[in-house]
């Protein structure tokens, strides 16, 4: 039977890469988007020119019962859901004295509450023997100015990642994180100059932005029988950033 994996935000950037990259390697996959349908469609039509099923799902993942109606829907279509990945996220930069409580709602909203929920879910209905990864940020691992809300919500992540690990034991389902580093996604480039871009892309040893197949490629592999054994950690993809 075809394993089936549920990507949430997965209509450009890092998950439309991760939706194409499991569909490469034989997964039906769930391409969840919040309001761009268009390009959450194109997803499908690129994984079906693969040869997998897919199926375009909206759901805001910080709405509780959106992320109930995810899980439903891809069981009722596909049987049942092998894999999550939890990609949707958003980031607003501020420095501390601009940051008002919608901005801090907003994000807390949909990368703290949005992966809390999708992980309650996963954990009632994800089949055994299943595998989920968790997206965060090496940002974590920096001082970085203006990141104090985003961090603040990826750091939660990380410690959802590691405080359910043995939760999730018992149904043979491993949890881990990764934690990109500067990446050339919408959401990142969004609002900054040319010369910030390349003082990030400098900071790694590579002397270049990651691209969003770098991080494709790491959520293939733990996805995989081959990194069973790797639970409750946060690996750091970032191309020796931090």
């Amino acid at each position: 039977m075809t394993k089936t994996a549920i990507v949430t935000g997965a209509s450009r950037g890092i998950g439309r890469e991760i939706a194409l990259k499991l569909a490469q390697t034989g997964f039906n996959v769930v391409v969840n988007y919040n309001s761009n349908s268009d390009s959450a469609n194109e997803v499908v039509k690129e994984i079906e020119k693969l040869g997998q099923k897919a199926l375009a799902v909206q759901a805001n993942v910080g709405n509780v019962a959106d992320t109930a109606k995810l899980f439903d829907q891809a069981i009722e279509k596909f049987g049942e859901v092998n894999v999550l990945v939890n990609n949707a996220g958003l980031m607003i930069t501020q420095p501390i004295n601009e940051v008002t409580e919608e901005i801090f709602d907003r994000q807390f909203q949909v990368n703290v509450k949005g992966t809390y929920f999708m992980l309650q879910n996963a954990f009632n209905k994800l089949a055994n023997n299943g595998a989920i990864v968790n997206i965060s940020t090496s940002v974590n691992g920096q001082m970085f100015p203006t990141y104090s809300v985003y961090a603040g919500t990826k750091g939660a992540v990380e410690q959802f990642t590691r405080q359910l690990a043995k939760e999730f034991g018992p149904k043979q389902i491993n949890i881990n994180a990764i934690a990109p580093g500067p990446t050339g996604t919408d959401l990142f480039l969004n609002g900054k100059s040319q010369t910030q871009i390349d003082q990030l892309a400098s900071l790694n040893a590579f002397n270049r932005l990651g691209k969003p197949d770098d991080i494709a490629e790491v959520v293939n592999w733990l996805v995989s029988p081959e990194a069973k054994w790797v639970n409750g950690q946060t690996l750091r993809v970032n191309g020796g950033f931090i």
